[in-house]
């Protein structure tokens, strides 16, 4: 690892890589960057694309709000930047149209990112690298074959976006603070993930036994499917909206950074490659994992209930399918 300090450096790819001003993964960058620069995470935040003019703009307009943020420093810059970076986080990619699945992003998004890994890997990175471009499992996946490096170097944002969906609704709905919520969406982050309840939890009471306590609802199963439902449509009816999900992305992808940088073995459900985890091998899929500086360091394997376990290898399933059509367009 690149050597510590107070904070760390971070330097990140941003944008799409044929220009394009209009594109969703600039606009997730747009919010992370300012997230970022206002948590106090790094001391150096260096932003490269393939149109400088663009990382230009984006590094000035920063820039000027350093009066009002921790202090660190923020610049324009290249692939030689890679090189003693701590975390590089790609949000490269071509944009998603409103109603079209992540998967359909696949073979487009695929070659852009294994050109940026050869980038990173040509300047003999020590980076953990963080993949948030979608489809972000298979993408993930794609990465970590790529160079080949130990898989907890290379992960994904995976369901960490999706999980705080469901404790935002779960907040929502039971009338408990979200930070008093604790639950997490497995799987794919698209169509297939599903919440998981067995692991759900509202102030240190399982789920199964909160219920019967608050009486709120009188068919508990029913609202269950329905915010299951509501977390796994949000970002399509964002889009649908607004274009683009913004601040929410930016927020997790923060959070994400920052237990790496600060070492901090948060329990997060990034996408990760299994090796054998829930019987699971050559995909990656978010699961609860343990992230400090070195990236995953350890992947929570708990025993699911058949219907819950039955679901991650369906979604398993599905992102496997699109690996193998990947590598038969290759």
């Amino acid at each position: 690892m690149p050597p510590r300090g107070l904070r760390e450096v971070i330097k990140w790819n941003v944008g799409e890589r044929a220009r394009s001003s209009s594109s969703a993964p600039d606009l997730w960058a747009r919010p992370f960057a300012y997230a970022l620069a206002q948590s106090g995470v790094a001391d150096e935040i260096v932003l490269t694309d393939m149109d400088r003019d663009l990382a230009q703009g984006q590094v000035l307009d920063l820039a000027h709000g350093l009066p009002f943020y921790p202090n660190v420093q923020i610049s324009a810059g290249t692939a030689l930047d890679y090189h003693d970076a701590h975390v590089i986080v790609i949000t490269a990619g071509s944009k998603q149209h409103p109603g079209e699945s992540r998967l359909n992003l696949l073979q487009r998004n695929a070659r852009i990112i294994e050109s940026i890994m050869d980038e990173i890997q040509t300047q003999g990175s020590q980076a953990v690298v963080v993949v948030t471009s979608n489809p972000v499992d298979v993408l993930t996946y794609v990465a970590q074959q790529r160079v080949k490096w130990p898989r907890g170097r290379v992960i994904g944002s995976g369901t960490v976006l999706d999980s705080a969906r469901l404790r935002y609704l779960l907040s929502r709905h039971c009338g408990v603070d979200v930070h008093n919520v604790h639950a997490y969406v497995l799987g794919e982050h698209g169509d297939s993930e599903f919440a998981a309840w067995s692991m759900t939890h509202i102030a240190g009471m399982h789920l199964d036994d909160y219920c019967p306590m608050c009486g709120k609802c009188e068919d508990w199963e029913d609202e269950r499917q329905k915010i299951e439902e509501e977390v796994r449509t949000s970002a399509y009816h964002i889009i649908g909206y607004k274009g683009a999900t913004y601040f929410a992305v930016g927020q997790a992808l923060v959070r994400i950074v920052s237990a790496i940088v600060r070492n901090e073995k948060s329990v997060l459900p990034v996408s990760t490659v299994m090796d054998g985890e829930y019987g699971l091998r050559e995909v990656s899929l978010g699961v609860p994992a343990i992230v400090g500086e070195a990236g995953v360091e350890r992947i929570f394997h708990s025993d699911l209930p058949a219907a819950e376990q039955a679901a991650l290898e369906r979604s398993a399933g599905i992102l496997k399918q699109a690996i193998a059509q990947l590598g038969e367009a290759h």
